[in-house]
């Protein structure tokens, strides 16, 4: 039985807690509102995962040092399951239920349904793997950023970095869908005007799980390399396959996205010493980054992920909007974004006001095992410089 002074003690507790959420709201200050669409299911639900978990992170990081500007953090999610229809639907729910500052989409296809509907839904988005150039083109929006890098980015390295291959035959393998396709047709290109030859290139379906015909054609066009830009557990499936029926380690991959943390963390050896781009490491030499790596290292007991790191940083550039603006509003946060000078995990970089695109370093890597982890690790850098201007199509 409670003696009376602890009885009152109790209830003393049950009221000063009960009040606190009051004396937030007497301060004038909004919560930020996260709306956390991604993939918890279909052909991109592994690099869902890792960009829940990252924006997730990021969000408990901002309420343990007392949020953003003085304001909680709160997320809601949802799964896109992978396709634009379910993303639309999803992103508007959440947006309509107050979560309107929205990201963690993976495919460019469920970016794009959302960049369409934002002023309708008063909401704003953040791209963080999403390489389209129609988002920051000819279907830009003025509340829709990239903190990723696009496919033009990609591109514009990957011709410079083509330039030193040293092979003379090629082939290419990649998804049939634009971002495939731009990437296949795109290193063709420039191989070629190196001198180079490309006598095969093979356009595959999403969602293909054998591999062996296509394997077997590569195999028989005998060249020195194939050029890879598949995705999601495609492109899983097709590396296994790839060592498995013998065209690896005879036959050399290089690629696009290819050597993603999820891709080399799901085959074993069968892509070590393979080159590639990579979005982020953790070895990127910037205060931001190394505060994000130690800190993720202390909870998870490991390094981030590419898909981790970008997705990160794309949360941190929310973050930095509702700063800037002293609002949590889509509109104030968009208009205080555009043209800003941001501090990201790859160092001081420009937010485009022409077109919402961050502008960020690029980087070729090769998969090598540091610390008994095998890996991506940057051996090239191509600085923003090297960038694309942006598209005259987009008009903010």
């Amino acid at each position: 039985m409670f003696k009376a002074n602890t009885l009152t003690q109790l209830l003393a507790g049950v009221v000063l807690v009960a009040a606190l959420p009051l004396a937030a709201q007497a301060q004038g200050k909004e919560p930020v509102k996260v709306g956390l669409v991604s993939s918890k299911s279909g052909v991109f639900s592994q690099q869902g995962e890792e960009v829940i978990r990252a924006i997730r992170f990021a969000i408990d990081e901002a309420n343990a040092k007392g949020g953003i500007d003085g304001r909680k953090v709160e997320v809601a999610e949802a799964d896109d399951e992978g396709t634009p229809d379910a993303g639309r639907r999803v992103a508007e729910k959440l947006a309509r239920d107050g979560y309107n500052l929205l990201i963690g989409a993976i495919p460019s296809s469920i970016s794009l349904a959302i960049a369409q509907n934002l002023d309708r839904w008063d909401a704003a988005y953040f791209s963080v793997a999403s390489k389209s150039d129609k988002l920051t083109g000819d279907t830009c929006k003025p509340r829709s950023f990239r903190t990723n890098h696009s496919d033009a980015m990609d591109i514009a390295m990957i011709n410079e970095w083509a330039k030193g291959l040293k092979d003379a035959n090629y082939a290419v393998l990649a998804a049939d869908y634009v971002w495939g396709r731009d990437s296949g047709e795109s290193f063709k290109k420039a191989v070629e005007a190196s001198g180079k030859k490309v006598p095969l290139s093979l356009y595959v379906p999403l969602g293909t799980k054998d591999f062996s015909p296509y394997i077997a054609q590569l195999k028989a066009a005998n060249v020195d390399a194939i050029w890879v830009a598949e995705t999601g557990r495609d492109l899983i499936a097709f590396v296994k396959q790839a060592e498995e029926f013998g065209l690896i380690p005879k036959t050399k991959l290089i690629g696009h996205a290819l050597i993603q943390n999820f891709v080399i963390g799901a085959t074993g050896k069968a892509l070590e010493g393979t080159p590639g781009n990579t979005a982020y490491t953790p070895d990127l030499d910037s205060a931001r980054n190394k505060a994000f790596v130690s800190g993720w290292k202390a909870k998870f007991n490991r390094l981030p992920t590419d898909n981790e790191g970008q997705a990160y940083n794309g949360t941190q550039v929310i973050f930095d909007g509702v700063k800037l603006a002293k609002s949590v509003k889509p509109e104030d946060v968009s208009k205080a974004l555009r043209g800003a000078q941001l501090d990201t995990v790859y160092g001081k970089v420009t937010m485009r006001a022409a077109d919402n695109q961050l502008m960020i370093p690029n980087f070729v890597a090769r998969a090598k095992t540091v610390d008994g982890v095998l890996r991506p690790v940057v051996e090239q850098t191509f600085g923003p410089a090297l960038m694309p201007a942006p598209s005259p199509l987009c008009k903010l």
